[in-house]
């Protein structure tokens, strides 16, 4: 008997897009995150679109998806609360922590993650961790104090270097700079989180600890596994 050919992350990917759409509630708005995994749910949230409100998006990109699929999108300023906010992580370990950023959408992110009661992660099983740290930390920074933050987190064992994108450093949508960090292993990530975002110049980091995910959908070669926190 042959084996079933294994699915591929892209397939992953699509399997835990559409098991996030069971959190969605309708009649409401929906928090809607940044990043490959999240497009395949935005893509998947097209065929409920008539039973929502619409989205409050984490970035300029979600945005433009959403809005092309005949999706409302409302600023964050307009609501008061989410019920959910769906959304992927780069890492995530075994009590919900993440690290997220690699789209380089964090604030945003964490911004709307705040707003909303459950936040739901989608995944596939290559972003579960025990620890976080192996993924470079983003971290976005006022330009001018991009030197003296690398230099902090130097002294801390970590090397942190200016993301760059045609050359150029990268500008975020807010108009700031990412510094990815490596080296670091995060063993306490509500205090790493609460100490990082102290310094003056850090807009925010990426680790999502005071805004964790409630639940991880995980997209493994069984189909889509279910972790609550």
């Amino acid at each position: 008997m042959t084996a079933p050919t294994p699915l591929t992350q892209d397939e992953l990917k699509t399997l835990v897009g559409q098991a996030a759409l069971q959190y969605v509630v309708p009649g409401e708005i929906v928090g809607v995150g940044t990043g490959s995994t999240v497009n395949k749910f935005i893509e998947a949230l097209a065929s409920m679109k008539n039973e929502i409100k619409g989205a409050v998006s984490s970035s300029v990109a979600s945005t433009e998806r959403l809005q092309a699929l005949g999706i409302p999108v409302f600023d964050a300023n307009e609501v008061e609360s989410l019920a959910v906010y769906i959304d992927g992580a780069d890492e995530i370990d075994g009590n919900g922590y993440m690290v997220k950023g690699g789209g380089a959408a964090l604030t945003r992110e964490k911004i709307v993650a705040a707003l909303a009661q459950r936040f739901v992660c989608i995944a596939d099983e290559s972003k579960l961790v025990p620890a976080l740290g192996a993924f470079p930390l983003p971290v976005e920074v006022i330009p001018m104090a991009a030197r003296h933050i690398a230099r902090r987190f130097k002294a801390m064992g970590g090397d942190a270097t200016i993301r760059l994108k045609d050359g150029q450093p990268l500008v975020t949508d807010n108009g700031q700079h990412i510094l990815d960090v490596r080296g670091l292993q995060v063993t306490d990530p509500l205090a790493f989180e609460s100490a990082i975002n102290q310094w003056p110049g850090v807009v925010t980091v990426g680790v999502f600890a005071h805004q964790k995910a409630s639940v991880c959908l995980l997209g493994t070669a069984t189909g889509v596994k279910t972790i609550a926190y």
